[in-house]
């Protein structure tokens, strides 16, 4: 049973502190932000520093180097001084890219094959699986991570500290108001470490009410970095900071100070496009502010900064994927393929556009092989990855060797039935799998693209929206029906206008004879439960619940 209130803040306030005069006292071994001592063992010098920030519904289109008139100069410079990758593809929806980013696997292995985890789902990523925190924190890394969680918090064992980050500050559900931090009547805002014990400590930031959360995030990761910066935090440590921005994913809120600062030159758009475009800006100044700091402390020359968004823009919000097709939750280009900038100097090319294929799930495999990470006589099983090593096609422009990327896989006879009555008062089963209804198969190979089976049609989003929904020109149209089969050729029809399906056959059966292949590494689904008990949150605030 939770602790009431004030008796569990009492707890918190005293463990905190503490923690705190620990730290003070600590010499050889500090603790800035967690109270976990680092194996000084496994330090090794010249390891990159990562930080790796996600956007969160950004828009394809809605970046200054694309052409937007969203304000985005310091995501442009760290484009045209770095590598834009034209062919990165993630998932369409934020839990799915966050497990195979985290994991390095395709969802078909992580259970992740589209829905997203709602608050009240009793279940996230598998617990078996090796996330990317735990590949660098047993390679001598010190790891955090800020921002939006969104794979699972109805234990602690699914949460931040619990799947390889020695530090987390944020929110572990899918969005939230920006200034008071609320998510279905329930606050979610927090600070986690481990004590002195080895136990989490979940401290929840009421302070911070009526911040907005992207000031929020960018004001800790400078912290986390100026630490580092000042030998704070193991400055003989490398580190990898994770910061999953929540903007600008609903709902669209800012201040009209900003929405002046940022957007007043807009004066067709919307007044959601306006505050669409002031958060992107806001995080454009969030992320300004960090490579500034990396570059005040000296850590610029060994750090690699990513920045990737999630997936494409909602189809009927004020964000653009323009001049791609369909959006959030859907398959054609605008929902999967994302933004996708690589900046450090130890990259030996710089300032262009790399035009290989590339998934998120390649980001695992890059880094591991960055620090050298070691895969024998494991504690805990690596399990196969997918994705490829990339580090060669990003630094010298060439092939990593990847030639396709298996966007779905849905067999319906690998899903266990999500729709059952109520077990009791308390719980029941959901039917948030996915957003699909029936089987498909979704994949990109060279130049050609296949959808077949059960696939949502969308249209296409202006360059520049000037009002809501005003870029989707198939509202209403049906799905595909399961016989159905779409081809396109992305190098002559990058926004999949034609379907050719009827004069390359042969590329069809290919494409279609490698489902097999994926459908042996299908993992099943089994029922998944909600909980009631997560409506009911003890006293106004998200808390783990079992």
């Amino acid at each position: 049973m939770a602790a009431p209130p004030i008796l569990r803040t009492i707890m918190i306030s005293c463990l905190n502190i503490v923690t705190f005069f620990n730290r003070q006292d600590s010499t050889s071994s500090e603790r800035c932000f967690t109270g976990k001592t680092y194996n000084q063992d496994k330090i090794s010098d010249g390891k990159p520093n990562i930080v790796f920030i996600v956007s969160d519904d950004q828009g394809y289109g809605d970046v200054g180097f694309r052409g937007s008139d969203i304000l985005t100069p310091n995501i442009d410079r760290l484009a045209v001084e770095g590598v834009i990758l034209e062919h990165h593809y993630v998932q369409p929806t934020c839990s799915a890219t966050r497990a195979s980013l985290l994991t390095g696997r395709y969802g078909i292995r992580t259970q992740f094959w589209q829905g997203n985890i709602k608050p009240w789902s009793q279940w996230g990523l598998p617990l078996n699986e090796t996330t990317l925190a735990e590949m660098f924190q047993r390679n001598g890394y010190a790891t955090y991570a800020v921002g939006k969680w969104h794979l699972g918090m109805y234990t602690y064992d699914y949460t931040p500290i619990a799947r390889g980050f020695d530090y987390f500050y944020g929110f572990y559900l899918g969005s939230q108001t920006y200034y008071n931090h609320i998510n279905t009547r329930t606050y979610d805002f927090r600070e986690n470490y481990l004590d002195l014990h080895g136990k989490i400590v979940d401290d929840i930031k009421y302070e911070d009410k009526g911040k907005h959360n992207t000031y929020l995030f960018t004001k800790k990761s400078v912290e986390i970095i100026a630490n580092h910066g000042e030998g704070c935090s193991h400055d003989k440590n490398p580190f990898f900071l994770l910061l999953s921005y929540a903007a600008p994913h609903t709902p669209y809120q800012s201040s009209r100070k900003r929405q002046k600062m940022f957007a007043s030159h807009m004066k067709n758009a919307s007044t959601d496009r306006k505050t669409y475009a002031s958060m992107v800006s806001y995080m454009d100044d969030g992320i300004g502010e960090i490579v500034r700091t990396l570059d005040q402390y000296n850590l610029r020359r060994n750090t690699i900064v990513v920045l990737i968004s999630d997936n494409g823009a909602e189809l009927l919000g004020p964000g653009s994927n323009y001049p791609l097709r369909g959006g959030k939750r859907g398959y054609f280009e605008g929902g999967v393929r994302s933004i996708a900038v690589v900046n450090s100097p130890m990259l030996a090319v710089t300032g262009y556009t790399n035009t290989h294929l590339h998934h998120v799930t390649d980001w695992y495999t890059t880094f591991q092989h960055l620090v050298g990470d070691n895969t024998e006589n494991l504690e805990k099983r690596q399990f196969p990855l997918d994705g490829f090593n990339m580090w060669d096609s990003i630094n010298r422009n060439v092939s990593s060797g990847r030639n396709e990327v298996l966007l779905s896989l849905r067999e319906e006879e690998y899903v266990a039935n999500q729709v059952k009555e109520r077990k009791n008062a308390s719980e029941t089963n959901e039917n948030t799998l996915d957003l699909m209804l029936n089987d498909h198969f979704i994949i990109r190979w060279r130049e050609w693209k296949l959808l077949h089976g059960d696939v949502l049609l969308m249209g296409y989003t202006p360059k520049y929206p000037v009002s809501p929904g005003a870029g989707n020109r198939t509202v209403g149209v049906p799905r595909i029906s399961l016989q159905d089969t779409r081809l396109y050729n992305l190098q002559e029809d990058p926004r999949e206008a034609f379907d050719v399906k009827d004069e390359h056959r042969d590329i069809v059966n290919l494409l279609l004879s490698k489902r097999r292949k994926y459908k042996e590494n299908l993992s099943w689904i089994p029922p998944r439960a909600i909980s009631l008990r997560g409506f009911k949150n003890a006293y106004g605030v998200w808390y783990p619940w079992k």
